[in-house]
């Protein structure tokens, strides 16, 4: 069945701000929505993440614009802006799923679910149980961001929930792709959220020595493949991409932002934790075989890059494996978006599917920031990791992203530009 995968609507929301116009500007500026955070605990050391801004003007999340209180109260933050972030996408795409219900799906991903309403659990279990809230269960599961949309919009088609860390929203978009192109749906709300900026989130990834302690600079704090990196920098977000049979697309004289053509997905089988770069390495060569696409028709490479010593290292390894017989006028330029949003754990992977798309729209390549001092050790063939600025370029025709999660797990998609 050659069934081809488009993308009709994309909803954002990050540290960058609300929006699709509004987020991407911010990113090609150059500009961090990395900040200072309020910690009740002096002694947790990292005092920074990228945080969503909050309010009623252009740029800002305004829950109450598309969330009643009565649902709000009954989910954690992250299934909130999952659910945010779908309806903005469905709204841009101009597709209702009440008129198709049973051939629209919902698949989304988180990497840690809802921590914050855990913690929030947990210490009111710690001064008496008639504190808990009956919402508690259902309002943390992972599966509920998928469960929540398809309940707030009237898909009926398979809800699936993926939690495979910060890898979790490309498998689902990836798996969304497949099951589109096997016929199992005609659309797909495809994407992933996280919200695990609180004590615990901070406290835990602080205690394995992962997250930034660049406090008094926020804004330089997430530094890929820079020699002063020291860590990542947690941010927070959603993003969603409404995903089509071209078919079904066309007949509804959808707009179309571009075509997903590749997809892989591997495992390490290596580390719960530090990556090797072999399954990397196989999971972008798994999704150019899928797309049917050599190595030198890719211009862009979205990486995971998210600014820890061994990840930017093994990542970079792996590339310059990839691409080591291309010729150096041929290479991808590559860059992490990390460096100006955070990472987003298991929302990463769908916020920078649209920076890609983006990418390929508009023909920039946005920067990785802070980038200024090459770590030499990874740096072999020379590619153009983009510093600072980001750049206007020719022919721009297909990006690659990639996303990695705890555990070994890989996923890369690709996306091709759209001009028919």
């Amino acid at each position: 069945m050659n069934r081809r995968v488009v993308v009709t609507g994309m909803g954002v929301i990050s540290p960058l701000g609300v929006g699709i116009d509004w987020v991407w500007n911010r990113l090609i500026r150059g500009e961090s929505g990395i900040r200072s955070i309020d910690l009740e605990d002096e002694d947790i050391p990292c005092k920074i993440a990228g945080v969503i801004p909050e309010g009623s003007e252009d740029g800002q999340l305004d829950f109450s614009c598309w969330i009643k209180p009565t649902e709000l109260r009954r989910m954690d933050r992250f299934i909130a802006l999952a659910v945010v972030s779908a309806k903005e996408a469905l709204k841009d795409s101009n597709f209702d799923p009440r008129l198709e219900p049973e051939k629209t799906a919902v698949f989304f991903g988180s990497g840690i679910g809802g921590l914050p309403l855990i913690e929030k659990n947990v210490n009111a279990l710690a001064r008496r149980y008639r504190e808990v809230s009956p919402f508690f269960v259902p309002g943390a599961l992972i599966n509920l961001t998928a469960g929540q949309i398809s309940v707030l919009t009237g898909a009926k088609g398979p809800n699936l929930g993926f939690a495979t860390a910060c890898a979790a929203s490309s498998h689902a978009i990836g798996e969304a792709f497949w099951a589109i192109k096997a016929g199992r749906a005609e659309t797909i709300i495809a994407g992933g959220s996280e919200s695990t900026v609180c004590e615990i989130g901070i406290a835990g990834f602080s205690a394995m020595k992962a997250l930034s302690v660049r406090n008094h600079e926020p804004e330089k704090a997430s530094r890929p493949w820079d020699k002063e990196r020291d860590g990542f920098v947690m941010g927070e977000g959603a993003a969603t991409l409404i995903l089509e049979n071209l078919d079904h697309a066309k007949s509804r004289g959808a707009k179309i932002y571009a075509e997903l053509v590749g997809y892989g997905a591997t495992s390490d089988a290596y580390h719960i934790t530090a990556a090797s770069g072999e399954g990397a390495y196989r999971s972008m060569k798994e999704a150019l075989e899928v797309a049917d696409l050599s190595l030198e028709e890719i211009g862009y490479i979205n990486a995971h890059g998210t600014s820890t010593p061994l990840g930017d290292k093994a990542e970079l390894e792996a590339v310059e494996r990839l691409f080591e017989n291309v010729s150096k006028e041929k290479l991808p330029l590559m860059s992490s978006t990390k460096s100006s949003t955070g990472h987003l754990l298991g929302a990463s992977g769908a916020l920078e599917a649209f920076f890609s798309i983006m990418a390929l729209r508009h023909a920039i390549v946005p920067a990785t920031l802070n980038l200024i001092s090459f770590d030499s050790t990874s740096y072999n063939l020379g590619i153009d990791l983009v510093p600072c600025v980001s750049r206007k370029v020719n022919n721009l025709c297909h990006v690659l992203s990639n996303s990695f999660g705890f555990g070994g797990t890989n996923a890369t998609l690709i996306f091709k530009a759209w001009d028919s």
